[in-house]
């Protein structure tokens, strides 16, 4: 183990949840200790630590990332500092699993990833659907895109939840797009992503004049579509772009009226 490498306490890690760029959670204890205690920190991922140099390239870049075994000894350690040497900013869970619940933090039975399926092509709503997802109800979830003719018989064939097609639960009704849907059924009650949803619906409903920064929204997703020709890929860059709007969305809210004297600093 690297002597810099320091670790994350269970109340540092707890914090850090509210942070604008919260850490990726990872679970590398080893297959035997798992199946032992098959719980996890919620909003945590599962990983093999034998195999963190083929998982690692997966992760997002722009996030910091705690690992945690057991106890916090060399397992959660090493990965930690095998994470690292793959250019992430990367730490491990002091005590591991065990300090964690001894001090009352949740914990949740594991669960096998969630599955999702929409259109191809994403642009706007299509990303920032999945971004909800994997940020506040299933880091884990796996998202797939199909021709847009195939969405439902995919759904049926591998248990996925479709959304942002006609006639399922997470779609578009009246001027509230799939997004809202999202909103509405996982996350009520947050004030930056109710800001955040109203720039996703207009730039998605093709009104982005309210406010401002749909426009913005809609530029750069439409720019990735025309630079980035993987529909994965397309999801993965889209997910910093909606990290950020939702950071900007909870720390600087007097920025979204634009003009004024909060955006004359930018």
């Amino acid at each position: 183990m690297s002597s810099s490498l320091t670790p994350c306490a269970v109340d540092q890690l707890r914090a850090r949840g509210r942070e604008a760029f919260p850490p990726t959670i990872v679970d590398v204890r080893r297959r035997a200790a798992f199946e032992r205690d098959p719980v996890r920190i919620p909003m945590s991922i599962r990983r093999e630590p034998e195999a963190v140099d083929a998982w690692a390239a997966h992760l997002e870049p722009w996030r910091p990332v705690v690992v945690y075994c057991v106890h916090g000894h060399e397992v959660g350690q090493n990965a930690a500092t095998a994470l690292r040497t793959h250019g992430l900013d990367a730490t491990y869970l002091q005590g591991g699993l065990e300090q964690w619940r001894e001090s009352g933090a949740p914990v949740e039975p594991w669960a096998p990833p969630t599955r999702w399926v929409t259109r191809a092509r994403p642009k706007i709503d299509r990303i920032a659907c999945p971004w909800l997802v994997r940020r506040f109800v299933d880091a884990s979830a796996e998202v797939f895109y199909v021709d847009a003719n195939a969405v439902i018989a995919f759904a049926h064939d591998h248990a996925a939840v479709p959304f942002d097609v006609p006639d399922v639960e997470y779609t578009h009704d009246g001027e509230r797009c799939s997004f809202d849907a999202f909103v509405t059924r996982h996350a009520q009650g947050d004030a930056a992503l109710d800001a955040l949803a109203a720039i996703v619906r207009a730039a998605d409903t093709g009104a982005p004049a309210q406010p401002p920064a749909a426009a913005g929204l809609l530029a750069v997703s439409l720019g990735l579509g025309h630079g980035l020709a993987d529909d994965a890929a397309l999801m993965k860059h889209g997910m910093l772009v909606y990290d950020a709007l939702y950071a900007w969305c909870r720390a600087r809210p007097n920025e979204r009226r634009f003009g004024g004297a909060a955006a004359s600093g930018a």
